[in-house]
C-alpha cells in the first residue's frame, strides 16, 4: 500500500492533557513526593515486578529517578494527576518515538493504587491515544509488556490494543529473560475505538457509588 501523502510527524511535546477525571502533565521535581508515596503504597512489589527499576527505598532514590526521568526526551514522562485530589499518584511515558514512521509506544506505566481505579487509568490511556492520533497524526500506537505480566496483557486488550505476537528472548530485565508480548492500535482502528472510550468515560455511565453501568468494550469496534 503506497502512502503518497505521508510525511514525518512531530515529536510529542511536554504538554498538559486534561480530561474529566485525570490530567497528564510533564513530569517534574514537584511530583517527587506524590510519586514516592504512591510507589511505596501497599502492593509495591507487585507493581514493580515487571518494571526495570525497583521500589524506591527512600526519598533520595525517587529524587534521582525523577531528575533523570524529567530530563529524558525518550521516554517522555508524564505524571498522571487525579483531578479529585490534585496529586500525582502515577506516571506513564511516550517512548520509542519514531517520527519518520509515525510510531510511538505507551510504556513505563506505574499507576498507584489510588488511581488504578478504572476511570483514572482508562482516561490516562485515552488522553495519550487522542494526543498521538488526533493531534500529532501518528499511524501506530504500541503497548508492550513482559509476557508473564497477565494483568498488563488484559489491560492492553481492554484498552483496544490488538495482540500481535511474542518477541522471544527480547530483553534481559533485572537479570531475567523477558519474552515481550506485543500489542498495537493503528490510525485506522482509532476512529472505531474512540467512541467506546467517550461513552464509557461519560459521567452517565457511573452510578452514585462510582460503579460502571456498562463495561468498556473496544474489541468489537477494533475489528
Amino acid at each position: 500500500m503506497q502512502l503518497s501523502n505521508w510525511c514525518d510527524v512531530a515529536r510529542p511535546g511536554r504538554v498538559y492533557l486534561e480530561g474529566q477525571y485525570a490530567r497528564l502533565e510533564p513530569l517534574s521535581a514537584r511530583h517527587k513526593l506524590d510519586l514516592f508515596e504512591s510507589a511505596r503504597a501497599p502492593g509495591a512489589d507487585d507493581r514493580f515486578r515487571y518494571l526495570s527499576e525497583n521500589v524506591p527505598s527512600d526519598e533520595a532514590d525517587i529524587q534521582a529517578w525523577v531528575e533523570k526521568a524529567a530530563a529524558s526526551e525518550d521516554p517522555l514522562f508524564f505524571a498522571v494527576i487525579d483531578l479529585r485530589t490534585g496529586k500525582a499518584h502515577g506516571r506513564q511515558a511516550l517512548m520509542r518515538i519514531d517520527t519518520a514512521k509515525g510510531v510511538v509506544e505507551i510504556g513505563n506505566i506505574l499507576w498507584g493504587p489510588t488511581i488504578a481505579r478504572p476511570r483514572i487509568s482508562t482516561e490516562a490511556v485515552y488522553l495519550a491515544a487522542r494526543y498521538v492520533f488526533d493531534q500529532l497524526g501518528y499511524r501506530r500506537f504500541e503497548w508492550k509488556c513482559n509476557n508473564l505480566n497477565e494483568p498488563s496483557k488484559r489491560a492492553a486488550e481492554r484498552f483496544g490494543f490488538s495482540f500481535e505476537g511474542i518477541f522471544r528472548q527480547h530483553m534481559v530485565v533485572k537479570g531475567a529473560n523477558r519474552d515481550t508480548a506485543w500489542f498495537a492500535m493503528t490510525d485506522a482502528d482509532w476512529p472505531l475505538i474512540k467512541p467506546s472510550y467517550a461513552a464509557w468515560l461519560s459521567p452517565d455511565n457511573f452510578d452514585d457509588s462510582g460503579q460502571q453501568r456498562t463495561k468498556l468494550n473496544t474489541t468489537l469496534r477494533a475489528t
